[in-house]
């Protein structure tokens, strides 16, 4: 708060510095005359133009040679006051010389001494009023090689296990470090030693920062957290020095933890950068080996590091001894979700009617960063059409605007053109309706969303998929080229409309292709490998370990497989046309309709693949013994 008028007030000192210096500079010429002896002046008596004599003896003349040159020679007073030197001055004034005579400064050494130490009493005071103000708690000018970690303890806002879901296993591991931290002698009186070091390994946004803020808040030890980002400066040895420090700190206050966020920002491969063993950063890594080989085993630090990118980490940082242990932070199951949102909402007016549950099913993918933002979005939304409680119109909404942005309710679309948007989305929809291993579909909507998105369809899982077969990624296949196969079959013609499905349908078929093995021709064989590079820190190539011939054949095999899928998405718009035209008014009515309602829509409601959760209980006994369309186009009985 006060950072401001402190350097307002050093710049008005150094201000007020340099004008006394350039006024005792002005008090203090600095064109001295060019001091001569008595036998240059008798020479130069001829050439004098100008001529000052003090009382003390000094003389000061120029000549017609050069008159901004003055020359300076001493002669004593009593000389000066000789009537032969008289005699002298009376000559100058006759030719016409300009003779002044005045009286000699003090030359004191008191003077002298005034003069030099003034200017250097001025500079030393403002350089320490300078250093003073900047030594202030609220700036590291001079304190670089001080570690930035950021320090809680126990009086700051208290974050337990109870404030985290959506990753047990991990909790469960961190709870050997708290246990370890409260009552360190139930392990060493098994003999077990607790791992120096762990490493969270995991996206972006699952909570890894939180895990271990969790784990301290348990444990009630003091929390220094600093980012790697923060090690490396300019100044070379930086980096190493904030890592001394920085264990100092922690041992200091032991028993601690110590978080380093995203460590990969220092500990890449040594070797992988531009300096090679002199850059920076190896530097810094090298000192953190040190630091955390160095522990003593009586000293109860534990390091916690986090990192999104565990591959480029140098070998030396994740060997036993330094950090023993990774612990994954995977994005949460559906469960998971589900716990989170639950968090999130605490203190929020929340309506009775949210279905958590489905929520959580719509938000595959989501990390508890996403979700966090999702409730916030709600609130928002909730607040600006000045609802006292945040109800499941805007949750869903909120989902939407996450995923594919805010609606654009601006864009004007002509008849046409929406008209083709509309059979477009019913084609993704019928097609992921008939299908029997498609995702069900939950919502079609036209709206215009985000920078392109003019509508879209929304095919939700019943339950987390962990692993995919081959009829299920067909069926996929074919919902992803139902809009353009619906646009062919009603417009007799085709728009620019499927650029995005066309991109992922031929990604997808390459894929089951070149990496699942799930081609009959080509058999089980991964054909290519990605390869990355440690520097850049992404994978930016793939290389082909196959021969040109193959390479042919992958290409005959992805088509093949995208024109069967096509086939099939044709077919079935083909046999649900009629249908299709009242599904397709229907949306352009409402805007946006369920899965449910579009499959009553187009007669599908006993043999659609939608939510279960919706149907009643007749509509369950109707189910078993409902007809459902397999990958084949083939009818079979669902018992």
């Amino acid at each position: 708060m006060n950072q401001r008028p402190r350097f307002g007030m050093i710049l008005f000192y150094v201000i007020l510095g340099v004008f006394l210096l350039v006024a005792l500079r002005g008090l203090y010429p600095t064109d001295t005359p060019e001091e001569v002896p008595y036998s240059k002046f008798v020479e130069d008596k001829a050439d004098i133009i100008d001529i000052i004599i003090h009382d003390d003896g000094k003389i000061v003349y120029t000549t017609g040679e050069d008159p901004r040159k003055a020359i300076e020679t001493r002669i004593t007073p009593q000389t000066v006051a000789s009537e032969r030197f008289q005699d002298e001055v009376d000559k100058f004034i006759d030719r016409g010389v300009v003779v002044r005579f005045e009286k000699g400064a003090d030359t004191s050494i008191w003077v002298n001494i005034l003069a030099t130490l003034i200017p250097l009493g001025i500079i030393i005071f403002i350089w320490l009023f300078a250093m003073r103000a900047l030594s202030g708690r609220n700036s590291q000018a001079f304190t670089f090689t001080r570690s930035p970690a950021k320090k809680f303890v126990q009086m700051d806002k208290k974050i337990s296990f109870k404030d985290v879901a959506g990753v047990d296993e991990a909790i469960q591991e961190l709870g050997d470090v708290v246990s370890f931290l409260k009552d360190p002698s139930s392990f060493t009186e098994t003999g077990a030693r607790m791992p120096r070091g762990l490493i969270l390994v995991g996206p972006p946004g699952t909570g890894k920062t939180l895990l271990a803020r969790a784990a301290a808040g348990e444990a009630d030890v003091p929390f220094l957290y600093i980012s790697g980002s923060d090690f490396v400066e300019l100044f070379v040895g930086v980096g190493a020095s904030r890592v001394r420090d920085l264990f100092n700190q922690a041992k200091s206050n032991a028993p601690s933890i110590v978080f380093i966020d995203e460590i990969d920002a220092v500990g890449r491969h040594r070797g992988a950068g531009l300096g090679g063993g002199h850059d920076e950063r190896e530097q810094t890594l090298n000192q953190i080996l040190v630091e955390m080989d160095g522990f003593d085993n009586k000293t109860n630090v534990i390091v916690i590091a986090a990192t999104n990118r565990p591959d480029i980490l140098d070998h030396a940082l994740l060997r036993p001894g330094r950090f023993d242990k990774k612990i994954s932070v995977d994005p949460p199951d559906v469960k998971g979700r589900a716990e989170i949102l639950k968090i999130h909402m605490r203190g929020k007016p929340i309506d009775p009617e949210v279905d958590i549950n489905l929520l959580a099913r719509r938000t595959t993918g989501f990390v508890g960063a996403d979700l966090e933002n999702l409730v916030n979005e709600a609130a928002l939304l909730s607040a600006r059409a000045r609802k006292k409680l945040i109800g499941m119109v805007e949750l869903e909404e909120a989902i939407d605007r996450v995923m594919a942005g805010p609606a654009r309710k601006s864009r004007v679309m002509n008849p046409k053109e929406k008209r083709i948007v509309a059979y477009h989305e019913v084609g993704h929809a019928a097609v992921g309706i008939s299908l029997k291993e498609a995702y069900p579909v939950h919502k079609v909507t036209i709206v215009p969303r985000g920078h392109s998105a003019l509508g879209f369809t929304e095919s939700l899982p019943l339950e987390d998929k962990y692993l995919v077969s081959r009829n299920e990624l067909f069926d996929n296949l074919a919902q992803i080229l139902g809009g353009r196969a619906a646009e062919e079959i009603v417009f007799n013609d085709i728009t620019t409309g499927a650029t995005n499905d066309l991109e992922r349908a031929s990604s997808l078929a390459r894929s089951m292709i070149c990496q699942y093995g799930m081609s009959e021709s080509l058999g089980p064989v991964s054909w290519g490998r990605e390869e990355g590079e440690v520097f850049l820190g992404r994978e930016i190539t793939r290389r082909r370990n196959f021969s040109e011939q193959i390479a042919s054949e992958i290409d005959n095999e992805v088509k093949k497989t995208v024109y069967e899928a096509y086939d099939k998405a044709k077919s079935i718009i083909s046999d649900l046309r009629p249908a299709l035209d009242e599904a397709v008014d229907y949306l352009l009515e409402k805007e946006t309709i369920t899965g449910k309602e579009l499959a009553k829509i187009l007669d599908l409601v006993d043999e659609g693949n939608y939510y279960r959760e919706d149907l009643n209980d007749e509509d369950k006994e109707a189910k078993k013994t409902a007809p459902i369309i397999d990958s084949k186009g083939e009818k079979e009985g669902n018992s």
